[in-house]
């Protein structure tokens, strides 16, 4: 039997200002090499045990615990604060909590200054992970001007130049396009083979992983254990055929936008227009532009050149958090007051939100504040709605409650933009798809178009949808 790396007897742990535990008596252990996955809903105590796992908690939050922790055959009482991490290294949901340096060599340089280093290690070692995951090209690039998806690699490099026994991964495909989160799949497995890597995810799109995963530790919505089993491969959500509302009238005009930042070019001009009801997904590799374009037409993005044309948009940013100016969650969605209080009360419910209404935004789970933000904005009813990753954090139930909210509005006469990298979410959807690839518009195409185009997808590091032929087949 290999190693014991972690041993957790009757865990559970609570945060001093809630009643309820957020976890419940868990007990299971980890070995040496395993590949294991933590699924169950958002919310339901997932990122929590991984935190507890390399001692940021209890130590960060003041938490409460019970039953026991050992690592590496040693309570985790035992450990001095930031003293398992050179071991245990973790690739956080947002990537950007973790970073402290402004490029991406010098985040490398003072991850490797807290290990002590020596400098004339640090070069060689640098070069030698910027090689392995694939960023050697971005070595001297300022990380905010990385996408998300770019961050999200960044952060497992600084992670794995550590040398690390344990990888914790938090959701590391949610910012990722389908055909690079495929590549960090199969460069993850010739990884874990090569130096025996334990590896411990927590992920929703467990369909992404193929059979990577030798074990799965499902949590149920109360914190507690409800399966310990071998991880079985996944088939991606299903969702139901939605038939395209749009309506003639002009909601969206862009023409010749292009957003130049500390003279680097983002976004070279395009124009396309959209109808009023239309729901438009946004798509192509990371890095592409995609963020940028949606940026540009919310204002947060100063344009260089274009006009463009709307009666009022509203957006749902990558990181929810930006959006937050309350207390609690229903004053959250509440804000705008554009909603009655049973409008109000009926998205709550819709994107299951009434078991935290009264908890601070800043204090729930990743995809709790997505849904959030996102029934905000509902609230606000704005003309034209912006998302940037819906889907990120979102289990089953909540993917499809939002499938349903974004029908609905549609057929109201709401115009919707999505930024989505879940292929089959932008084939149920979508009636249009604007490409973007190197910060150029491809252009804008019939969603019906596009599934079975497998040189399209292929050129924006996109994969077609599972069903495809059934979808495009729905789409005529």
């Amino acid at each position: 039997m290999p190693e014991e790396i972690f041993s957790l007897s009757g865990l559970s742990f609570r945060f001093p200002e809630d009643e309820a535990k957020t976890l419940n008596a868990i007990s299971f252990s980890v070995h040496r090499g395993e590949r294991l996955v933590i699924s169950g809903p958002s919310g339901c105590g997932k990122s929590t045990l991984l935190y507890l796992l390399n001692r940021l908690y209890p130590e960060n939050c003041d938490g409460l615990v019970d039953g026991e922790i050992k690592l590496f055959g040693k309570s985790a009482n035992g450990y001095a604060p930031g003293e398992i991490n050179h071991r245990v290294a973790t690739v956080f949901q947002d990537p950007d909590s973790q970073f402290c340096m402004p490029t991406v060599e010098e985040e490398l340089a003072f991850t490797l200054e807290n290990l002590h280093t020596p400098f004339a290690e640090m070069e060689p070692r640098i070069t030698a992970v910027l090689e392995k995951t694939g960023l050697a090209h971005l070595r001297n690039t300022v990380i905010q001007s990385l996408s998300g998806g770019m961050k999200q690699r960044v952060a497992t490099a600084c992670a794995l130049i550590m040398d690390p026994e344990v990888l914790l991964l938090d959701e590391p495909l949610s910012h990722l396009d389908p055909y690079t989160a495929r590549q960090f799949v199969h460069w993850l497995e010739e990884l874990q083979q090569q130096s025996n890597l334990t590896i411990i995810a927590v992920e929703h799109r467990l369909d992404s992983w193929e059979s990577f995963f030798g074990r799965e530790l499902e949590l149920g919505c109360d914190g507690r254990i409800v399966a310990d089993q071998k991880f079985m491969p996944r088939h991606p959500v299903s969702f139901p055929n939605r038939q395209c509302v749009a309506q003639p009238a002009m909601a969206l005009r862009a023409e010749g936008l292009s957003v130049t930042i500390k003279d680097k070019q983002l976004l070279a001009p395009l124009a396309f227009t959209v109808n009023r009801g239309e729901v438009v997904v946004i798509a192509g590799p990371n890095g592409s532009g995609k963020s940028t374009l949606v940026k540009s037409l919310c204002g947060i993005y100063k344009r260089n050149t274009g006009t463009i044309e709307s009666d009022g948009i509203g957006y749902v940013p990558q990181s929810p958090e930006y959006l937050f100016l309350t207390q609690s969650v229903h004053q959250e969605v509440a804000f705008s007051g554009a909603s009655s209080q049973p409008e109000l009360d009926g998205l709550m419910a819709s994107l299951r939100l009434e078991e935290i209404r009264d908890a601070h935004p800043f204090a729930i789970s990743h995809g709790q504040k997505r849904r959030v933000a996102i029934a905000a904005m509902l609230a606000d009813k704005r003309p034209v709605l912006v998302m940037d990753e819906p889907t990120s954090g979102q289990d089953t139930a909540a993917l499809l409650e939002l499938f349903a909210l974004i029908d609905q509005r549609a057929k109201g006469g709401t115009t919707l933009l999505i930024v989505t990298h879940d292929m089959e979410f932008a084939a149920s959807l979508a009636d249009s798809v604007l490409l973007i690839k190197g910060g150029q518009l491809t252009g804008k195409f019939k969603a019906k178009n596009v599934w079975s185009n497998e040189k399209l997808l292929a050129s924006h590091h996109l994969l077609a949808p599972k069903g495809v032929a059934h979808l495009a087949e729905s789409f005529a």
